[in-house]
């Protein structure tokens, strides 16, 4: 995979992911949801946007494999790669569907491209604010084009940190901590939250709940950034078999470089 091969891919990932996010900045206004699975809200943007995004990714790319939030009665929307690079491009169409559904314009678009099973391309698109987060290993993080990094601030009760809307019984005691030491923040879009650690808004989340599709595209920006993304036992999130991922929850902890030891020994203790 040269250099020139993924500028293109970010080239594309960019505009398709600016074309769902105006979609969805104009279906906010006919917003229809619906309960799927028994514990998760969707609407009819849903659906639409993630068509866009893969139909113009296909117009480059028609060889490459799928992986999307919205299959339907299916569940999990999944085409394998044809071609001979297995490139899987990994979609969330709307991040943050429960605020959007509700009208709140705290959502995002996340889409990421990955090669043996690490992703090299990123984006990360906040219709609302006009905010076009990218990434790859040549040009760095970036907000629309200007680089972003990791800031480095010490936990204090000036910082803020990004917490889930749920998080599991036995992590309620750090949460606890979290929420009376920090300036603690829940945006509902686990999108944003990553976004938001890479370009220095938060000196960190815990992520509970999320699967692929929600952090694909964060975890790399964050690295991507300066920081780092580990499970709670600190081992990193990618690699990973996109072919074989079927919807497993991912629990994470992404922070700056001064923050994330403390925080992996917070929460993996629970106390």
């Amino acid at each position: 995979m040269n250099h020139t091969d993924i500028r293109d891919m970010l080239e594309t990932a960019v505009v398709a992911s600016r074309l769902a996010g105006q979609r969805a900045m104009e279906e906010i206004r006919y917003v229809k949801s619906s309960i799927k699975d028994g514990r998760e809200m969707v609407t009819q943007a849903d659906g639409i946007c993630q068509k866009i995004i893969i139909d113009r990714i296909k117009e480059s790319y028609p060889d490459h494999g799928f992986l999307g939030e919205e299959g339907g009665s299916q569940g999990i929307f999944r085409q394998p790669p044809r071609g001979a690079d297995d490139i899987w491009w990994v979609i969330d169409p709307i991040d943050g569907t429960n605020n959007y559904a509700h009208g709140l314009l705290c959502f995002a678009v996340s889409v990421a491209a990955f090669w043996k099973g690490k992703p090299i391309v990123a984006v990360i698109f906040d219709p609302a604010t006009e905010s076009m987060y990218t990434a790859t290993e040549d040009t760095g993080a970036q907000r629309n084009d200007s680089e972003i990094r990791v800031n480095d601030e010490p936990l204090s009760r000036f910082s803020s940190f990004g917490i889930d809307s749920h998080f599991r019984s036995e992590m309620a005691g750090a949460i606890q901590r979290m929420i009376k030491n920090t300036r603690f923040r829940n945006l509902g879009a686990t999108a944003l939250h990553l976004a938001y650690v890479a370009k220095g808004s938060m000196i960190g989340t815990i992520t509970t709940d999320a699967k692929l599709w929600d952090i694909a595209a964060g975890v790399f920006l964050i690295e991507t950034a300066g920081g780092i993304v580990t499970d709670l036992q600190g081992k990193r999130i990618f690699p990973l078999d996109v072919a074989a991922y079927t919807g497993q929850t991912i629990v994470m902890i992404s922070a700056n470089r001064k923050n994330h030891p403390d925080l992996l020994k917070l929460f993996s203790s629970g106390s």
